[in-house]
């Protein structure tokens, strides 16, 4: 009878554990899997598992390895978890790597030596900040290092520009050329307020031999990045074509005996990261199409006057996220969807099959019941189609009746796609008994230039319609509880909420709103890439016979409309915001308070644009989640 009875109870216990859903706690014990590389033999994978300690409010770190065709993993340390550097020298005499170089004085404590206990700063142009730093006058520069003597030489002496890029360029910002007589890097190559206001970024290549530098995209007066070499030696990167549009078109670029060609011009989308192929002719890329994110190939027809062919390569409802490596005819690849964390897969090019190589987080999903995710399409009010993400709780019985949040994603042109997020992830959100409704409005990446393009200068105008043509549509389900809808979003999603807030003609119950622009006149003056206001709300708020900028600063201002305010409302905004910075949050709470309006604020010191701490990013999840169960 005993054995029966724990046989019994062993059953139900995990009955139970099988029909748990994911919750705050749970998503923080996901693991992150994040590729190194591949071995110079080409028949080992190497890659890092991070865990969250939640205890040590910290992360760490695992490294591991297996064979690029799947199988057995083993654990090793970080130093062999070595693949081929692409920042040693051909010749193996020279390493790039890139520091902080002290070029201005800006600190008051350089300036005056006799005060070393100031910590003052003096300032005469802008670029005093930038994301969640402060301009200390110092720069990131390359440096070759000759691997012999430890002698290093920089490459931009005393030079006040960035390589890496600011704030969040790496080492693909500088390369070798293919006989290592050349290095090749970019840079924004201004300074002060003309850096703040530009996106013209350049490749420029540096030889070691004479120290002369060469702009070779000059003529180029937007983003040039990402500069990468085939086998055989050809030259390719990414372009953007207008200054001070931060998301225009991004296009492959090939460079080869004096001739650019533009390999994706006449293609309707936006690159995000490319490859080239081992034949030496094709090019594989990733880019946002329908609300996912799949992998492409372009052919380059060097010589030849063929027009250069973009063939989609994969389809399915997932994202892929990067291109690790092509070995024997498969792309190694990161790959996720909105139920699961990234895992690294092979991608068969004969049969555009994928296979998961890296299993980190299967265990620990299969213990947990999923929603559903399903693809909707929308008609707008001016008779577009519009993709609407709707993610439906696990165990979802259509028969009852669900609060339903609008999800307004941030950029504003950032791709609504298959992502999974530690913080907006929709997955969690579902688990908690909501359906979410992510309509994927004008001004998104992945369904054409026109629809991405139509956002600028019209923050105010379709894309609200938009969201309001989303939730309505879903609203007419009945299993959607029309007495129970919220509005959230961060950033340009923050916008959308305050916003709405003042426009929602009584839909709403509540809303969230995080780091977002509660003041566009305020935020024109705080903000640190004046390039991004300028394009996109059409100039300055000063300029009164600019139609776009009076629009932008007037009627598409949330403040405009806080008088209409009546609606329960969170705010959360971090500290070291340089991007929305603090005053967006802080005036919005304080607007809602002194009407009388039922509003929290949740204030992060010491985050950023993002909450990165593990422990601020579950009290985020708490918050938000306690707010909901209040107000909705």
């Amino acid at each position: 009878m005993k054995k029966i009875t724990f046989l019994l109870a062993f059953l139900c216990a995990g009955f139970l554990f099988a029909q748990n859903t994911m919750t705050p706690e749970l998503l923080w014990q996901v693991k992150k899997v994040s590729p190194i590389g591949i071995s110079e033999n080409g028949e080992v994978l190497f890659y890092k598992v991070t865990t969250p300690n939640i205890p040590e409010n910290s992360f760490d770190s695992k490294y591991y390895a297996m064979r690029v065709s799947g199988g057995n993993f083993a654990e090793v340390t970080k130093e062999e978890a070595k693949v081929a550097d692409k920042n040693l020298s051909p010749d193996g005499n020279f390493l790039l790597i890139d520091k902080e170089v002290h070029v201005k004085d800006v600190m008051a404590k350089d300036i005056y030596s006799d005060l070393p206990k100031s910590d003052a700063y003096v300032y005469t142009s802008l670029d005093y900040r930038h994301w969640d730093k402060y301009n200390d006058g110092s720069y990131s520069h390359v440096f070759y290092k000759d691997v012999n003597t430890g002698a290093e030489t920089d490459i931009t002496p005393q030079q006040p520009y960035y390589t890496p890029q600011a704030p969040f360029g790496g080492d693909e910002d500088y390369i070798w050329g293919p006989k290592g007589e050349n290095i090749f890097y970019v840079s924004k190559k201004l300074a002060g307020t003309d850096y703040a206001v530009s996106t013209n970024t350049d490749i420029y290549k540096y030889n070691l031999a004479s120290k002369q530098t060469e702009n070779i995209t000059e003529e180029n007066k937007g983003y040039d990045t990402q500069p990468a070499f085939s086998e055989n030696g050809t030259l390719a990167w990414l372009q953007m074509k207008t200054d001070g549009y931060e998301a225009d078109k991004n296009d492959i670029v090939v460079l080869e005996n004096g001739v650019k060609q533009n390999l994706t011009a006449q293609w309707d989308g936006t690159v995000n990261g490319f490859t080239w192929a081992k034949n030496n002719k094709d090019i594989y890329f990733t880019a946002p199409v329908d609300g996912t994110k799949q992998i492409f190939k372009v052919d380059y027809p060097g010589k030849t006057r063929k027009m250069p062919l973009v063939e989609q390569l994969s389809k399915g409802q997932f994202d892929v996220t990067g291109i690790v490596a092509e070995i024997d005819g498969q792309l190694i690849v990161t790959r996720t969807d909105m139920n699961h964390a990234t895992e690294i897969f092979s991608f068969n090019l004969k049969s555009n099959t994928f296979k998961q190589l890296t299993q980190v987080n299967t265990e620990f999903y299969g213990k947990l019941t999923l929603p559903t995710v399903e693809k909707r399409m929308v008609t707008t009010k001016d008779g577009k189609q519009m993709l609407v993400w709707v993610i439906l709780p696990p165990n979802f019985d259509k028969n009852k009746k669900y609060p339903t949040l609008l999800y307004a994603q941030g950029g504003p042109q950032s791709a609504l796609s298959q992502f999974y997020s530690t913080r907006w992830n929709f997955q969690l959100m579902a688990s908690q008994g909501y359906i979410i409704v992510a309509p994927n409005r004008r001004g998104m990446p992945g369904h054409g230039v026109e629809w991405n393009e139509a956002i600028s200068g019209d923050w105010g105008g379709g894309a609200m319609q938009d969201y309001l043509d989303a939730i309505d549509d879903v609203a007419k389900e009945p299993y959607v509880d029309n007495k129970r809808l919220g509005a959230i979003g961060a950033s340009f999603g923050g916008y959308s909420v305050f916003r709405l807030a003042g426009n929602h003609e009584g839909r709403f119950k509540t809303f969230i709103a995080h780091d977002g622009v509660f003041d566009t006149r305020a935020m024109y003056g705080t903000t640190e890439e004046l390039f991004f206001v300028n394009y996109d709300m059409g100039g300055a708020y000063w300029e009164k016979d600019n139609a776009i900028a009076q629009k932008a600063f007037n009627e598409f201002n949330p403040i405009t409309y806080v008088d209409k305010w009546d609606t329960p409302i969170m705010i959360i905004q971090g500290g070291k915001d340089y991007r929305v910075p603090i005053e967006q949050g802080l005036g919005a709470f304080q607007a809602a308070q002194l009407q009388g309006i039922k509003s929290k604020l949740l204030y992060l010191p010491e985050e950023n644009h993002w909450v990165l701490q593990p422990q601020n990013a579950l009290i985020w999840q708490r918050e938000f989640f306690n707010w909901l169960k209040e107000t909705l």
